[in-house]
């Protein structure tokens, strides 16, 4: 593991809260995701199998590390429901020096069962 991985964004539309929050664990546990928010309400619009559709979603906000980022969207891919779901990695070119060494450790696995708080 680089001493200094990458910080990511990642943004993934979900049915429900409910799914959010089971994915978000599940990243949170496995150390693959120092933080999961979760914006309960969003209206999205997108054409799926040649018609217009509309659905309410929620949004995840996912941070994580360059080194986390394929076990995090297998995971994400294995736990969620649709066939194609949106995941979508942006870098994190700037940030205070704290959170994103916060983000770090509570993505090394070497941290696992630390309680490593921002």
């Amino acid at each position: 593991m680089s001493d200094n991985p990458e910080i990511l964004i990642v943004l993934s539309t979900v049915p429900s809260v409910e799914t959010g929050k089971s994915i978000a664990h599940i990243l949170i546990e496995k150390k693959l995701a120092a933080c999961v928010n979760i914006l309960p309400s969003l209206e999205s619009v997108y054409e799926w199998e040649g018609k217009i559709e509309e659905s309410a979603e929620a949004l995840l906000i996912i941070k994580t590390t360059t080194e986390s980022y394929e076990s995090l969207e297998t995971e994400i891919l294995s736990n969620h429901p649709y066939d194609v779901p949106e995941i979508i990695a942006l870098p994190v070119t700037k940030g205070l020096k704290p959170y994103l060494e916060w983000v770090r450790s509570n993505t090394d696995k070497k941290n696992a069962g630390e309680d490593i708080k921002p």
